[in-house]
């Protein structure tokens, strides 16, 4: 059984078996809800209508006491417009206005059962994965419509500095709601261990998403984070390598991915300064990362959440720290091809400046500007300005 109908067996049996957790425990189920109202603006140097949008989504979660190590998790999530609808939604909608992908959408985000005992953990159902720093796998949590994966997955936390996990995924259930969700056949392995230089991670992801033709995507990588103080100086590191293999309509490609960074936290202040190269195979096929948190990575303005085939090298310095008891970010990326077949190489480059302040315990807001440049190689790209101010809150 694979694909859609296997997912579909996984919920259902899911959604039962969450039903009847908490009377076989006799206890009362855990509640939280929260929401987050948005407003965001986009403004492009093309034709289109600059956007305006203002969503508001809304999650309830329903977490069963354990039992017999069982027990049982569900996430129910809204997005819609409430006021502002001047933006192409991905759906259909808007379609003369820039977009912002927010489409209106009422979903079962998560939905499993979960094993506990003895550093085993497994979970079988519509869950959130996340592998180190989601540049691979994540949730696009930034989104009112978050990430998920109906997924069978296995955890275990073998010693204090080493753990293995495991998933298989049998559905994508993307951000633009459920009728852009893709059936899968996906595996992904992923091994960190806690060392005195920092946390080395090895991590394998085998992607398939069409069972009629050859579409493969195959990554294999390490990656090491650490942390050294000297002279009341934190000296922050990272460098990962990755090959990715892929076969697309039996044509295969090889590329790799690179990334290297440095950074020092000196008197509450981080400064980092960075590479990272999604390299091409000859202006063909690029790195590309279909299961990650894009909106993290080479700007929020999101020019490229699929990697040019020219391939991507994206310099940056970054700053953040705290000020008025809130949190301050300020990123300058600059991005160039890979591989620019005797072109210009300049994709260009952006500005990213964002805020976030906790009123209390339950509320928070922030806003956040981004502003990018096109290049002198950048068909498609143009200026683009974009603008978030929130508000949130959690009960």
């Amino acid at each position: 059984m694979k694909g859609t109908t296997l997912s579909l067996a996984l919920f259902s049996s899911v959604s039962l078996t969450l039903l009847t957790l908490p009377v076989m425990a006799g206890e009362s189920v855990d509640a939280s809800f929260d929401f987050r109202l948005r407003y965001e603006s986009v403004s492009q140097d093309n034709l289109l209508k600059n956007a305006d949008a203002l969503t508001l989504r809304t999650q309830l979660r329903l977490q069963t006491p354990q039992y017999q190590h069982f027990s049982g998790f569900i996430e129910f999530a809204d997005s819609r417009d409430v006021g502002l609808d001047h933006y192409n939604d991905t759906n259909g909608y808007g379609t003369q206005y820039s977009v912002v992908a927010d489409p209106n959408t009422t979903e079962v985000d998560q939905a499993y059962v979960q094993y506990q005992n003895k550093g085993v953990t497994i979970k079988l159902g519509r869950q959130v994965i996340a592998l180190d720093n989601q540049r691979f796998v994540g949730h696009v949590g930034w989104r009112q419509d978050k990430q998920t994966f109906d997924a069978a997955s296995v955890g275990y936390q073998a010693t204090d500095n080493i753990e293995v996990k495991y998933a298989y995924l049998t559905q994508r259930n993307r951000i633009f709601a459920a009728q852009k969700d893709n059936k899968a056949q996906d595996h992904l392995f992923n091994v960190s261990i806690n060392s005195k230089l920092g946390k080395l991670s090895g991590y394998s992801y085998l992607l398939d998403t069409d069972e009629e033709i050859t579409d493969t995507l195959t990554t294999n990588g390490v990656r090491l984070v650490g942390k050294k103080s000297f002279n009341d100086i934190a000296w922050l590191y990272r460098i990962e390598y990755a090959k990715q293999h892929a076969d697309k309509a039996d044509k295969q490609f090889s590329v790799d991915y690179h990334f290297a960074e440095l950074g020092a936290t000196i008197q509450g202040v981080t400064m980092k300064g960075g590479i990272e190269v999604l390299s091409s195979d000859e202006g063909e096929f690029a790195f590309s990362t279909p299961l990650a948190t894009l909106h993290a990575f080479n700007g929020w303005t999101d020019q490229f959440l699929a990697t040019p085939s020219a391939g991507l090298r994206d310099q940056y310095i970054s700053f953040n720290g705290t000020m008025f008891q809130g949190k301050w970010a300020l990123v300058f990326h600059n991005f160039t091809a890979d591989n620019a077949n005797n072109i210009d190489d300049d994709l260009g480059d952006e500005l990213n400046i964002s805020y976030v302040k906790k009123l209390s315990k339950t509320y928070s807001v922030g806003i956040k500007f981004a502003a990018y440049s096109a290049g002198n190689n950048t068909i498609g790209k143009v200026d683009t300005d974009k603008l978030w101010l929130w508000l949130s809150a959690s009960f």
